[in-house]
């Protein structure tokens, strides 16, 4: 590349920083690439529109993965623990019907 080509790129590259803009690479499937293109385009704009997307993406990365055990943990959490609860039933045939 020759010094001209590397003055531009440079700034080009600069005028981005100005514009509170960094370039950056992303590894995601094939099939992505225009989804995550649009979605770069919309987050770089200064709009109303990009604070609100900003903010519905971060919320739905920022949830934790649900961890495994989470019910038995909560059963054991429960106030129930240790009562002497007698949940035996009474087994009955049911009851007649005139057909």
């Amino acid at each position: 590349m020759g010094s001209s080509q590397k003055r531009a790129v440079q700034t080009y590259r600069a005028r981005l920083t100005g514009r509170g803009l960094a370039r950056f690479e992303v590894l995601a499937r094939d099939e992505d690439r225009k989804l995550i293109r649009a979605l770069a385009r919309r987050l770089a704009e200064d709009s109303p529109e990009a604070s609100r997307l900003r903010a519905a993406v971060a919320q739905t990365l920022d949830r934790e993965p649900p961890k495994t055990g989470g019910i038995l943990a909560r059963l054991r959490a429960s106030p129930l623990v240790g009562a002497d609860l007698d949940l035996a039933r009474a087994r009955e045939d049911g009851r007649d019907v005139d057909i």
